[in-house]
């Protein structure tokens, strides 16, 4: 590659040129691993920018570790080394050589701990030391001489401010410091400035000599204190905020850039730079957002233009900048807006953005009239040609922003740039990912999460064969809400296989947690706890069915609580074969104890495989509810969910399930379509082994869920078998989620399990109990006894009451009871 190619790519590919570099010294490290440390470290455009071609410029700074170079540059080489990099060097001292895992910096020199900090004659003791502080004077000043004031700076502050208002209050005073500048040093040097010059405080604010004081007297002014005066700029007179200090003196923001105008490199315009080129020469702001490479996807209309606004979800071009404030005709909703070209009526954003099944011809198509319930597409609204002119692309007739193709066509042009390999096909494994994304049913949608986050780097990179399409590849990219939602969509889209990604978080923790520990033998215990123990029995419980979040939950506690002992045992040089029942009860009695309930199963665990010996550490015995059953309140949510139209109907279907059946966040969070059974009778639900008579209002609400219930919006239309999906493609709402959209609903979701179940176990037998429900058959029978509702007593006392009937006064056995009738 020549030096031209590289330089194009520092604007260009500025990711991809640093990659190129490392690889090429860095042997023991894949491509994939370097291009994800990378992606970390280097941020933004700008700073990517700015690394790039640091490194470029003096590439030998990967082996030799040594400075002038940026901060970046140090960060990358230390991410470097921690991901397991053999050639890269580790940051150099510039004093002493040391290699640094931190550094401190002074320019675009790197120093250790020892070298960087800066050493000058204090002015009370004269000796060459550290600076520690700074006296009143501004003087420096070593730890050993500070500028001590016995004075309360609260006070010496009120006594000025006295002086201009005799009667402010002192605690108006104080919160006000104290709310500006909470440091107590702060405070000192505030104390010290007003009290050698009080005119601050009416006028001369400007010459503040920290920022802090500026904002004080803001306040001041606000609380209507008699005599503050808000400094104004001293060159332009305004009284506006004061910006940063020039010349000695505080002044406001056109000011500033007043004073740093230059003449713009391209277009010779006299502003204050915005940035710098290759060259270190000036360009103007204009220059820098108009340049083509730095066009980028607006997340608005999908096209690749100059960035007008930055928000949360991306970038905006000029035509999609913020709206004013509107009352929507549509959702009713006091929102950003615009009003309709059609109707004349106000639109807010998300009725502009919505797509819906239009309630005149059912197409799905913008919204552009009706109502939420009732929407009515564009087309509808003014059926006039003239209105509608065609895709120059697919020829679909759409009322378009710009003259070029239409969402859709966007979508597929898009999906084909990132999804291509070099010969300019899709991979035969990548086109069901490209079908489902280009099918969806919201264009506009799947364009946002193309350019949304990493997406789309991800996507090119499995597109060009530089990521294999495994999961394993898709293991080494930082950890995060993205790189799983893009996981989900491949393995919904069948590019990939499934995986329990529950199971693999266990291990991956289980792992960390392990190595963690400081002993080999430890280590060793650790091992084989976790693997063969809950691992294990968690994956026969689990028989082929995914792990939930409870269960690793779970999983994970008990191996924490082993750790937290073993880690007891080794500060107090003991081990679990030396550790002896006084030890242990000290252990549990001690405060340091965490997790000592799940302890005691990983003490039992040692003893059955005689790891330890002589220790006792039983479980504890579950004696019914602990929390006060309030079966009122259950009945009066459950009428508010049945009646209450306003709620989310899947709301009110899982608030029910939870009131009425018992059923945990993580069991309804599971259940498929296939558990809604409608017949000629009615509507069942199979909880358990046997299915369960619906209600006439929770069996409407059952089949409206399961009717409306919509698939991911990233991908096209399928069917999900899942009655409640999530949020990723293919699988269900999580336990966790579910549980606070029932609180927000203002359910107590253990306290109401637990009256449920209770009021269930006094009217069913265990047997029925636990195969209605689908809980264990012992829980069923512990929750029976707790409720006092013994069946099989009762079935004894039916049992002896017949035989009584059937023995005759004689005491001999009647007819057909034990005996042959002679």
């Amino acid at each position: 590659m020549t030096t031209a190619d590289q330089l194009d790519r520092v604007v260009a590919d500025p990711i991809g040129l640093i990659t190129d570099l490392v690889a090429d010294v860095e042997k023991e490290l894949e491509p994939e691993t370097i291009r994800a440390v990378v992606t970390t470290v280097a941020g933004g455009r700008a700073k990517s920018r700015t690394l790039a071609a640091a490194l470029n410029r003096r590439p030998t700074l990967l082996g030799d570790g040594r400075s002038p170079a940026p901060r970046a540059l140090g960060d990358l080489l230390i991410a470097l080394r921690q991901a397991g990099a053999q050639a890269i060097s580790p940051p150099v001292c510039t004093e002493c050589g040391k290699h640094l895992r931190t550094l401190q910096r002074r320019g675009h020199d790197w120093y250790c701990g020892v070298c960087g900090p800066v050493y000058v004659d204090c002015s009370a003791c004269g000796k060459n030391r550290r600076i520690s502080t700074r006296d009143r004077s501004g003087q420096p000043r070593c730890a050993k001489c500070p500028d001590t004031d016995g004075r309360d700076p609260l006070a010496v502050v009120h006594s000025v401010i006295c002086d201009l208002d005799p009667h402010v209050d002192a605690g108006l005073i104080a919160d006000a410091i104290r709310r500006t500048m909470p440091r107590a040093a702060d405070q000192q040097k505030l104390a010290w400035a007003l009290e050698a010059d009080p005119s601050l405080l009416t006028g001369n604010g400007h010459l503040a000599p920290t920022p802090a004081i500026v904002r004080l007297i803001n306040v001041l002014h606000d609380s209507d204190v008699t005599g503050i005066v808000r400094p104004a700029c001293p060159l332009c007179h305004r009284v506006v905020r004061l910006h940063k200090p020039l010349d000695g003196q505080r002044v406001c923001r056109n000011c500033i850039a007043k004073s740093r105008v230059e003449e713009c490199v391209r277009c010779g315009a006299h502003r204050e730079p915005a940035t710098r080129d290759t060259q270190g020469r000036p360009l103007c702001p204009n220059c820098l957002i108009t340049d083509p490479a730095n066009a980028e996807v607006c997340i608005g209309c999908g096209e690749r233009r100059r960035v007008q606004n930055r928000t949360t979800d991306g970038p905006l071009c000029p035509n999609c900048k913020p709206l004013p404030i509107l009352v929507c005709s549509i959702c009713g909703r006091t929102a950003p807006g615009t009003h309709s070209r059609l109707t004349g009526q106000p639109r807010c954003g998300a009725c502009d953005q919505r797509q819906a099944h239009c309630s005149s011809c059912g197409h799905i198509r913008g919204i552009h009239s009706g109502t939420l319930e009732e929407p009515v597409c564009g087309p509808c609204t003014a059926p006039d040609a003239e209105l509608w002119r065609p895709c120059p692309t697919c020829g679909e007739a759409e009322r378009l922003r710009s003259s070029g193709p239409c969402p859709r066509c966007t979508l597929k042009q898009r999906l084909h740039e990132l999804l291509t390999n070099g010969s300019g096909s899709i991979p035969p494994k990548l086109q069901a990912l490209h079908d489902a994304l280009a099918s969806t049913e919201r264009a506009s949608t799947g364009l946002r999460w193309l350019s949304g986050g990493i997406v789309s780097t991800v996507l090119s990179d499995l597109g060009s064969g530089n990521r294999p399409l495994t999961h394993e590849a898709l293991d080494e990219l930082p950890e995060g809400k993205v790189v799983e939602h893009i996981r989900s969509v491949l393995v919904a889209s069948g590019a990939l296989p499934t995986r329990d990604e529950q199971m693999v978080r266990l291990e991956r923790h289980v792992k960390d947690l392990i190595t963690s520990h400081a002993t080999a033998e430890g280590r060793k215990i650790l091992h084989r706890y976790a693997t063969w123990h809950l691992l294990r029995r968690l994956r026969r419980r689990s028989r082929g069915k995914e792990t939930t979040y409870y269960q690793l939950q779970v999983a994970r506690q008990y191996l924490r609580a082993g750790v937290y002992l073993l880690n007891w045992l080794e500060g107090q040089n003991l081990t679990l074969a030396t550790c002896r029942q006084a030890d242990l009860e000290r252990w549990t009695t001690s405060d340091d104890a965490r997790l000592r309930q799940e302890a005691g199963h990983f003490v039992r665990w040692a003893l059955a495989q005689k790891i330890a010996r002589d220790l006792t550490f039983p479980a504890e015995r579950w004696n019914g509810p602990s929390q006060p059953m309030d079966d009122e309140a259950r009945w009066a949510t459950a009428r508010r969910l049945l009646h209450d139209g306003t709620l989310k109907h899947e709301d009110r279907l899982a608030g029910l399930l939870l009131l009425l059946y018992a059923q945990w966040p993580a069991a309804i969070s599971r259940l498929t379509v296939d558990h809604i059974e409608e017949t000629d009778g009615g509507v069942r639900i199979r909880l358990g082994a046997v299915p369960v008579e619906l209600p006439a209002p929770v069996a409407e609400l059952a089949l409206q869920q399961v009717a409306v219930r919509r698939s991911h919006a990233v991908l096209g239309r399928t069917d999900s078998p899942w009655l409640f999906p999530g949020g990723q493609p293919g699988r269900p709402i999580s336990a966790w989620a579910m549980g606070e959209r029932l609180r927000k609903l203002g359910i107590r979701l253990a306290q109401a399990r637990s009256t449920a179940l209770f009021q269930l176990a006094t009217e069913l037998p265990a047997a029925v109990l636990a195969r209605t429900l689908g809980i264990d058959i012992t829980v069923a029978v512990k929750w029976q006894r707790a409720a006092a509702g013994d069946w099989a007593a009762y079935a004894a006392e039916v049992s002896r009451r017949t035989t009584s009937r059937a023995v005759h006064p004689s005491g001999n056995t009647g007819p057909g009871r034990g005996h042959r009738q002679e």
